[in-house]
């Protein structure tokens, strides 16, 4: 049971997860811009290049900004890795959570002493 909950999790994650999958490379390519410009507007000596640097920079904070919504598309990546991580952890044997097996070997313990 605890598989198919997984499974489900999994299958919505991986939907939100392509729905968005425009929206995160836009955040991406925005990204990258930005993280660019502010390298360059650090670099540069003269007003002029400064305040390109600083323009394409405000596109690049702009464009990020627009594309908000691969804050959801980060969030089934993750989700999808939780998943993936306890997939195998998911199946457990009812004989572990059987009382009277414990019992039993409880009971065998204090025979011995």
């Amino acid at each position: 049971m605890k598989k198919a909950g997984l499974l489900l999790l999994g299958i919505i994650a991986a939907i939100v997860l392509l729905s968005n999958l425009g929206s995160l490379v836009g955040m991406m390519i925005s990204l990258v811009i930005l993280y660019i410009a502010f390298k360059k507007f650090i670099q540069a000596d003269s007003t002029t290049g400064k305040v390109i640097w600083g323009i394409l920079g405000f596109i690049g904070l702009s464009t990020a900004v627009a594309n908000m919504p691969a804050i959801l598309g980060l969030v089934a990546i993750y989700i999808l890795y939780v998943v993936y991580k306890k997939w195998d952890g998911a199946s457990y044997d009812k004989k572990d959570n059987d009382p009277f097996t414990n019992f039993e070997k409880q009971w065998d313990e204090l025979k011995k002493s």
